[in-house]
């Protein structure tokens, strides 16, 4: 006899079966692929066993494309038509990046960057989807089996719109994203599953193009991010670049074919990571107009040449610490990630920085790809017992402009995500039946200093006096970091929303710099809020008392009309340059003059409300 199975709707009919899920470390230089097999989470390999894909993608015309290895070795040969590196691109504008030492063929789009391949125009977006698809064929290779969906890496400091990118990338690939994960998370998580972990640990994550650093408390199981910072225009790709310059220029070299650039380029790269186990190498090329290049460099020339960028990543490391709220002494333990940190002077900057040695006994390389998969087979629902709780931050606040260009922030940065939070506003002139809701991310005190996310429009407010409409706006961002915002009006529940998806095109860089310029101009950003809101304050008096006049001004003879008259200019005039303090005492004055004048409209409209009302019905 045949038993029935019976399951759930939408729930497999055997709960034992182990679902497939993956996680991506999709990165700059390098991409890998992990999975959770018998209990224990692997990177994936390729046919030949290697576990890393390099990030690159040749267009060879016909739609035929080639990922990896087989790209990275026509860079030098075919610039124009092999991307590396869109991890850099992605997201952003073309006026935002440094493309004069990239080999491409640029568009003219200023939304997204264009790139002119036998293929015809390939985004940032489109190449690293062509990497995903490789590393989802890969796993499914690997695993025997379709992937329920894939839990990919992003450093802490994307934005949405390269948030967005990335997860536009992903769906081209036609790939489930069941989470974007930051990547210093991601390997707090390998790491302190792996070592069962507690306490306070700082990621100090180097990869190719990229420094993220997060302060994380690991606490039984909890994963709750204390703060995020860093920079996605730093990594092991800039330290490549000064070396080559520096050989350039001290060879004299005027290289002219695009192909010695990329020749020299992957030799300056091998040379860098030899440097990591030896005391010294040699580059040696023959280049194409018949030069023989053969040069020396130490390990101490080469830290020489690269200590300021090692500085460069303890700026934020100093900023997280101060967000968290911690000091150096604090830090039980600071985990390395990236390719990057196998760089001897920036495991010495860092021990240094910290006063202890850091802790790098899981392969950097893997480390991130390994905690996405790990999270991934927990959203999958494969991980019954034990189950980690997971809590990440958002970098910059949210929040949305109001009257006088002022910034208010609705949800703080280094808020736990997923998070929501509401707030009521109103309207500000008489029979008000719109509202525009523009949604801003930044520090800074005016909108103007922010950055602009998006617009829409609340419509149906019924017709009141100002004051009176109750408009709830409420902000969502949910575990990708990504936002939407809602405002209803509560009366009679009319509403509107967006999802916020920007035009791809913040600097991360910018960000970096939006924290700094927040702190730096804390003292004038509080005063021109205090000004503006000053000048609020002064218009809205000016049209109550304008409207008062215009229906009672009987009620005054000429010398305390005359009075009220100059005032109101007085006041009108303070406001273009005038300091908070000023406005308010305008405001001051003019609110004390008009109090005589209130109280006689108050009779007058008692007067007319109980003309011809008997006594006896009131």
């Amino acid at each position: 006899m045949a038993l029935l199975q019976i399951a759930e709707p939408n729930m497999s009919a055997a709960p034992h079966q182990h679902r497939l899920a993956a996680g991506i470390d999709l990165g700059t230089t390098n991409s890998l692929v992990a999975s959770v097999k018998s209990g224990s989470a692997v990177c994936l390999a390729d046919e030949d066993g290697n576990t890393s894909l390099p990030s690159v993608v040749r267009y060879l015309g016909n739609g035929e494309t080639v990922v990896g290895k087989e790209a990275l070795a026509a860079q030098k040969t075919d610039p124009q038509n092999t991307v590396s590196s869109a991890k850099r691109l992605i997201g952003r504008t073309l006026s935002e990046i440094d493309a004069a030492h990239l080999p491409y063929r640029f568009g003219q789009s200023e939304k997204i960057i264009e790139l002119h391949t036998k293929n015809g125009i390939k985004t940032p977006i489109d190449v690293s989807a062509d990497i995903l698809a490789s590393l989802k064929a890969r796993a499914e290779q690997s695993l025997g089996g379709e992937l329920v969906g894939a839990v990919i890496t992003v450093p802490a400091y994307f934005d949405d719109a390269q948030r967005q990118a990335t997860k536009d990338a992903a769906r081209l690939a036609g790939i489930n994203v069941l989470r974007l994960l930051n990547e210093p998370t991601a390997a707090a998580i390998a790491y302190g599953l792996d070592n069962a972990a507690e306490g306070t640990f700082v990621v100090y994550d180097l990869g190719g193009g990229t420094f993220d650093v997060s302060v994380l408390q690991l606490s039984k199981g909890l994963f709750e991010v204390k703060a995020t910072g860093g920079n996605s225009a730093l990594g092991g790709d800039d330290f490549d670049h000064r070396l080559f310059c520096h050989i350039v220029e001290k060879n004299n070299l005027s290289l002219t074919d695009e192909r010695d650039v990329q020749l020299l380029f992957g030799l300056v790269r091998a040379a860098k990571e030899e440097l990591s186990s030896r005391p010294e190498t040699r580059v040696q090329a023959a280049l194409s107009d018949g030069t023989s290049l053969d040069v020396h460099i130490t390990r101490a020339e080469f830290h020489a040449l690269t200590q300021h960028l090692v500085a460069k990543t303890l700026e934020p490391v100093k900023q997280a610490l101060k967000d968290a709220g911690v000091s150096k002494s604090d830090i039980k333990g600071v985990i390395m990630v990236g390719g990057a940190t196998r760089m001897l002077h920036v495991q010495q900057a860092v021990g240094a920085f910290f006063g202890q040695t850091p802790l790098n006994n899981l392969n950097p390389d893997q480390v991130v790809a390994l905690g996405a998969a790990m999270q991934a087979n927990v959203l999958a629902g494969n991980k019954n017992d034990g189950e980690w709780l997971l809590l990440d931050v958002t970098p910059l606040s949210l929040g949305l402009e109001t009257y006088g260009g002022l910034a208010e922030k609705i949800i703080p940065r280094n808020s736990t995500l997923p998070t929501a939070r509401a707030q009521e506003f109103t309207t500000f002139k008489d029979g008000q039946t719109a509202m525009t809701i523009h949604v801003v991310q930044g520090e800074r005190e005016l909108v103007a200093d922010c950055r602009s996310l998006a617009k829409f429009t609340l419509r149906g407010i019924p017709p009141m006096a100002a004051g009176a409409a109750r408009i709830r706006v409420t902000f969502q961002v949910d575990a990708d970091g990504l936002l939407s915002v809602s405002a209803r009006e509560q009366t009679t529940g009319v509403q509107a929303q967006i999802e916020v998806k920007p035009s791809y095109g913040l600097d991360d860089e910018t960000i970096t710099q939006m924290l700094r310029d927040s702190m730096a101009n804390a003292k004038n950003d509080a005063a021109a809020r205090a000004r503006a809101e000053a000048k609020v304050e002064a218009e809205g008096l000016m049209a109550a008392v304008q409207a008062a006049l215009d229906l009672d001004a009987d009620l005054l003879d000429e010398a305390e009309l005359s009075h009220i008259q100059n005032l109101m200019a007085q006041l009108h005039n303070s406001l273009p340059n005038h300091t908070a303090d000023q406005i308010r005492a305008a405001v001051q004055a003019l609110s004390h003059a008009t109090d005589d004048f209130a109280a006689r409209r108050m009779d007058r409209n008692i007067q007319r409300a109980l003309g011809g009302v008997s006594v006896e019905s009131l």
